[in-house]
């Protein structure tokens, strides 16, 4: 009786959540707009009508370069009103470098629940921070549906750089052409690299000054996460060492102040934020959440490299770890 009123539970909650991501799905279907009626009609301001002419640039460039799916969204325009796309909720285990995952039809396991409210998203951490979990929201920048409706770009992502527009594009059409459920880390990563490649691909032999700029924060990003991931494994071997919990959770306190010092010694953030960066409440959450979109780079450009950089070949490559399990393609991405 008691597995029957879990499985009701799971279900009738699962339902309210699927509800909340259909209603805004059939609202936007309904306010969508093309992009090429947008732009012929010269619907709205300027620099709307630049950005989406930019955005059918990049998809276009995107499937004759980077062999990324034809059926891969941005065809559309969804006006918002409101200034983000939306929130993702995530959570790990405070003593322990796992993330808390949720399971749902199609995507499979995932360690991340999106919102496109901001107050459900803000309840729901609130419920997984009574379980006594490390907690983070995170403003989404983009979002696929794996080819199920034809994603749009949407009104808060024009007011990007290009180059930023141009990553989001390309990462989203990578998980419309390589995706293995239930795998959140290797898609991804997969999907960041291509995003990494293929802006640097697409702005080769062009001097551009807010590519310049995007290259230096990448830089500055690239930086951090070798600190990030220096920091990581100091957490992972105090929480499998034999300490009790409670040294563990000093040990872990002073671990992150020491990331924190060595991020401001290093300049890696600028001064007008480093007041923000200090209050902010680091914790597991941040450091597997960049983790899981920042890992097996190297990975990812041998397999390129072995692919002679035809993005066809690497993306069939890729495409063959769907055949392992999670932990063998775990271990690939870590040699």
């Amino acid at each position: 009786m008691k597995f029957f009123l879990f499985i009701l539970f799971f279900f009738n909650n699962c339902a309210l959540y699927l509800s909340h991501l259909g209603m805004e799905q059939v609202n936007q279907f309904m306010i969508r707009e093309k992009i090429d009626v947008v732009i012929q009609e010269n619907k709205y301001d300027s620099k709307t009508i630049e950005m989406l002419s930019f955005v059918k640039e990049a998809k276009s460039y995107g499937i004759k370069e980077l062999a990324l799916a034809e059926d891969s969204g941005f065809i559309y325009f969804v006006n918002l009103e409101r200034d983000e796309v939306g929130w993702n909720v995530s959570a790990s285990f405070p003593l322990e470098f796992k993330s808390y995952t949720w399971w749902f039809p199609i995507a499979g396991e995932v360690p991340y629940k999106g919102f496109f409210s901001y107050e459900k998203a803000k309840s729901e951490e609130d419920i997984l921070k009574a379980k006594g979990l490390d907690t983070r929201i995170r403003i989404t920048g983009g979002y696929s549906t794996l080819g199920w409706i034809s994603d749009p770009i949407f009104s808060p992502q024009l007011e990007w750089s290009r180059p930023k527009l141009a990553g989001l594009v390309f990462h989203e059409m990578a998980h419309s052409t390589v995706y293995i459920p239930g795998d959140s880390k290797f898609n991804e990563s997969y999907a960041n690299f291509v995003e990494w490649k293929g802006v640097e691909k697409f702005y080769e032999n062009k001097d551009d000054p807010d590519y310049l700029e995007y290259n230096k924060n990448k830089n500055l990003q690239k930086k951090s996460l070798e600190l990030i991931k220096e920091t990581a494994e100091n957490l992972k071997s105090i929480y499998s060492s034999e300490r009790s919990d409670q040294e563990k959770l000093i040990a872990k306190k002073e671990t992150i102040d020491m990331f924190k010092e060595k991020v401001i010694s290093l300049k890696l953030v600028p001064e007008k934020s480093i007041e923000k960066f200090l209050n902010k409440d680091w914790n597991n959450e941040d450091f597997i959440g960049v983790l899981r979109y920042k890992s097996g780079n190297k990975f990812f450009l041998d397999k390129f490299n072995e692919s002679n950089e035809d993005f066809s070949i690497f993306h069939k490559s890729v495409l063959e770890y769907q055949n392992l399990t999670e932990e063998e393609r775990k271990i690939a991405m870590e040699e």
